[in-house]
């Protein structure tokens, strides 16, 4: 409504009435000098009416909380219709009417922060105006009493408003109906004023059509942190709905942990798959796992201040402290294979809990087709998925339940990923309980951890978390901090202190290791598998030292030797506090000697103790002494490769219908195979490129894990896999120490001389490369005496394998002299001896008289050769049998028992099992 009233100061008590413009909305009363002007002498919210009344012949009282308002209008019909309009509008506000403590009510009806307010000089005012920016309109108050109670001068809709900086305290608001030209009291202050209302002109010339689109879900209706209404920002990558004022903490949080755009502004931002993945996933599923543990005491709402949300949302979102973590938490490997399964379904919900506690959106996949998750997810047509994935790709987080930090002597200390987001603490060790405080003066500490809360302590890898050094302390409350200092002496230090505080006496030797990790865990071993017993463990470069609860020292553990690691499944859980922890299942540790079986009573530390165990028995470098090894300290992958070249080519065959052949254990066999040894041009041959290094990628990562199957991987690939592993191998096989005395040896005329020096030579080299050096030559020895079929005589293996071994180019033969000299004289260089010899050379008969009867067709079908182990396989307990299709397993027990001349006693019992080592058909 509007009509032309009159106005009076209600403190007057001889009434003069001045002619004025009055306008009505839903929101205020407002009149003016004028009907055409665009700003009002004065404002009053609707909502601060309490009552109307008629007070005499055309007049009429509004009455607000302290202040009374009386108007006269044309006729008592036009007084009755306002009182009428008055009473109805300010009936319907009554109930939505909010405390006006730092905020303005707008047209809309919302209530709108205050984004900036203050005093400022107006051109044309004699006094200085308090003035607010909120939304996207500026208010002007006479006085900060006024502001307060609601009752204004003007407001300026910014959809039209222009700002402009004139002079160094002075700016200009320029409308198309009138300049408002400001004075700020300091330069500082007038960026601050220019700023506040250029965010309200973009906030003008907004669109609510995203934000009408996003509200659509119930939850985005309401902030994700403090529950305001209407939020009108989001996290983009966090996929959360905030009010304005969480808008500002979230991006003191740095876009590393919070995208933050506005629903109304960034409209190019906002896709149709970024808006239906806000409806999908949003404040609802959000929260249900990033404030799925909030303390009612740590909560916020819309009134709490600055400092108590960037409080809550740094433990909410930087630290994860509320989060529900994921069973698969702490396990990297584990979460990014999660991951890539996830983003091949429907599940944001997984994926998002997958991303937040740790999985890498940028993960290897193992599929060279689709090499990352957001490929993974493109194919599998997820598009949700994709949005979600491309907003996170550049988020680092590290989200480990980390509470505080310490630090020592006055060093930096922290428990974040970046140096910028590590907090700086004044830590003490002293009877027994590490004390954490705010600074060196602090009267009290922030918190404490007693030795008997302390389940495990680790030293990390240098600058994992930022900083050169870091170290992690586990509680028994299954909590994790980390610690931080850039001197790793200083962390070695604390380290050792904190293990003397909670390894007890009887494991105390474990402390003399240079360990990386120690702490307590239950295990099983030896014959004792029946029921669990507790132990300590300290795991030392690749070695774990173990400590029984007892105090009996278990024998140390090669890592690096390891057979075989099983995988850590999840079964079932226990509840812990306010969370869910899930109760790791066994890890189990094959050895020759032995198999290891470890369990943790607590997900965090025990995964922390899988993760290091698998980066301890993995390869570690490029030289022979950082492979995986066999127990006779020859690589892994040298080993597999030189098996699979003497093996691959003949199939062990499926018994006919007869249905007999070896069921085998007590007697254990694997078949001997010719095709790998007679391949003519074997070594010459470069095989695929592409795949040689595929395939010397994966042996290098975790040869333990790799199968050579028939079929899958073709001879000569495998045999350029080999030559390609020496050639590249750090510091050589020969050493850079010793490799030119091997070359200047070749020079000796005198037989005799150059074979003594070659073994003196040969004992100066490194345990593994001496090992690996007689495997090496024992193959090669082996493919020379099958020369007539593969061309691959002693002459022609030198020329392959002189340059690769030496890593020369080719032009000196000296290097191809050693080796043709060490396969000659293989024997005495190596100090083979008769037992060792007559093996070979059973195994090589065994292949030729096979050979032979393939050519002649002799051979019955179903007929191969096999090496059967007595008891153990051990050297000394094999026997190459030929194994016809018609033999049972008592035959071949009898035929072997004959062989050793084993005479068999009435009561004993023999078996035989068939031990499929190549997990082959």
């Amino acid at each position: 409504s509007s009509s032309p009233c009159a106005d009076v100061a209600p403190s007057c008590r001889s009434y003069i009435y001045q002619k004025r413009w009055v306008k009505l909305d839903a929101d205020y009363l407002r009149y003016f000098d004028g009907e055409k002007d665009a700003y009002s002498k004065r404002f009053i919210p609707v909502s601060s009416i309490s009552r109307v009344a008629s007070v005499g012949d055309q007049k009429f009282e509004v009455v607000t909380h302290n202040r009374n308002f009386v108007f006269r209008a044309e006729s008592d019909a036009d007084r009755n219709d306002w009182i009428r309009t008055l009473q109805q509008i300010a009936e319907e506000r009554k109930s939505k009417a909010l405390e006006r403590t730092s905020m303005v009510p707008t047209p809309n009806g919302a209530t709108d922060l205050v984004d900036k307010c203050g005093f400022l000089e107006l051109r044309g005012f004699k006094n200085k105006l308090f003035v607010a920016v909120a939304g996207d309109k500026v208010f002007l108050y006479k006085n900060s009493e006024d502001y307060r109670l609601g009752i204004g001068i003007t407001y300026i809709e910014m959809n039209v408003g222009n700002v402009k900086e004139v002079e160094r305290r002075g700016f200009d608001l320029t409308t198309p109906y009138r300049i408002f030209s400001f004075s700020a009291d300091s330069e500082p202050e007038k960026e601050e004023w220019v700023e506040a209302m250029r965010q309200a002109v973009a906030a003008a010339l907004s669109t609510a059509e995203v934000a009408e689109q996003v509200w659509a879900a119930e939850a985005n209706r309401a902030c994700a942190d403090c529950g305001a209404p209407q939020p009108e920002w989001a996290s983009i990558n966090l996929c959360v709905v905030i009010c304005k004022r969480c808008a500002g903490e979230h991006r003191g949080l740095g876009p590393s942990v919070s995208k933050v755009r506005s629903l109304k502004m960034d409209r190019k931002v906002w896709t149709k798959e970024l808006v239906e993945l806000f409806l999908r996933v949003g404040n609802a599923v959000a929260n249900r796992f990033w404030a799925a543990n909030v303390p009612p005491s740590e909560a916020i709402g819309p009134a709490s201040g600055s400092e108590d949300r960037r409080r809550f949302l740094v433990a909410k979102y930087r630290e994860g402290k509320y989060r529900r973590y994921h069973p698969l938490f702490g396990n990297q490997e584990e979460l990014d294979r999660a991951l890539c399964a996830a983003v091949t379904t429907g599940d944001l919900a997984e994926t998002q809990a997958l991303v937040f506690c740790g999985a890498s959106v940028s993960c290897a996949t193992g599929d060279p087709g689709c090499p990352s998750p957001l490929a993974l997810a493109r194919r599998s047509g997820q598009r949700l998925q994709m949005e979600f994935l491309m907003h996170n790709q550049s988020s680092g987080k590290d989200l480990s339940p980390c509470r505080d930090a310490g630090s020592c002597t006055g060093t930096d200390a922290a428990f974040r990923l970046c140096r910028a987001e590590f907090s700086r603490r004044w830590c003490t060790l002293q009877d027994g309980v590490f004390s954490y405080y705010e600074s060196e003066r602090s009267a009290g500490p922030n918190g404490e951890i007693r030795a008997e809360e302390m389940v495990c302590v680790a030293h990390n890898a240098p600058r994992a978390h930022g900083l050169e050094s870091t170290f992690e302390l586990y509680t028994e409350a299954e909590r994790l901090y980390l610690f931080g200092l850039d001197h790793p002496e200083a962390v070695r230090e604390w380290v050792k202190c904190l293990a003397k505080c909670f390894v007890p006496p009887r494991a105390e030797e474990l402390l003399s290791h240079e360990f990386e990790r120690i702490g307590r865990l239950h295990y099983k071993g030896g014959l004792s598998l029946e029921r669990a017993k507790e132990g300590w463990f300290a795991l030392a470069g690749s070695t774990l030292h173990v400590c029984s609860g007892g105090g009996e020292r278990e024998e140390p553990l090669q890592l690096r030797k390891l057979q075989e690691l099983c995988r850590c499944q999840w079964r079932g859980g226990t509840h812990l506090g306010h969370r869910f922890c899930p109760t790791p299942a066994p890890f189990s540790m094959v050895h020759a000697a032995q198999t290891l079986y470890i369990q943790g009573e607590r997900k965090l530390d025990f995964l922390g103790w899988v993760q290091a165990i698998r980066r301890a028995a993995g390869s570690a470098g490029d030289t022979l002494s950082e492979q995986q090894l066999t127990e006779a300290d020859v690589p892994l992958l040298v080993d597999r490769c030189i098996d699979y070249i003497t093996q691959c080519g003949a199939r062990a065959r499926r018994p006919g219908a007869a249905g007999r052949a070896p069921e085998c254990a007590g007697l254990t066999a694997r078949c001997l195979v010719a095709s790998g040894l007679t391949s003519e041009g074997i070594y010459r041959k470069s095989g695929q490129n592409s795949k040689t290094t595929g395939l010397l990628e994966m042996l290098r990562r975790d040869a333990r894990s790799v199968r050579l199957k028939e079929g899958e991987h073709h001879v000569d690939d495998v045999a350029n896999t080999l030559k390609r592993f020496f050639r590249e191998l750090g510091d050589g096989l020969f050493t850079k120490r010793w490799s030119q005395d091997w070359l200047r040896a070749t020079a000796l005329e005198d037989e005799e001389q150059k074979i003594g020096e070659y073994r003196r030579l040969l004992g100066s080299l490194p345990a593994v490369n001496r090992a690996t050096l007689k495997t090496l030559i024992n193959h090669l020895f082996r493919v020379q005496r099958f020369s007539g079929d593969n061309q691959m005589n002693t002459h022609n293996l030198a020329i392959v394998f002189g340059p690769t071994l030496f890593q020369t180019d080719g032009k000196d033969y000296k290097a191809g002299r050693v080796v043709e000299d060490l396969i000659n004289h293989y024997v005495t260089i190596f100090n083979v001896n008769d037992q060792e010899m007559k093996k070979q050379q059973d195994e090589i008969t065994a292949i030729m008289k096979m050979r032979e009867a393939a050519s002649s067709g002799t051979q019955q079908a179903g007929d191969f050769i096999c090496t059967v182990y007595l008891e153990e396989k051990k050297t000394e307990a094999e026997q190459h049998v030929k194994i016809p299709a018609t033999m049972t397993a008592e035959e071949l027990a009898f035929e072997i028992l004959d062989r050793r001349k084993i005479v068999m006693k009435e009561k004993d019992y023999w078996s035989c099992f068939e031990v499929n080592e190549r997990e082959e058909a």
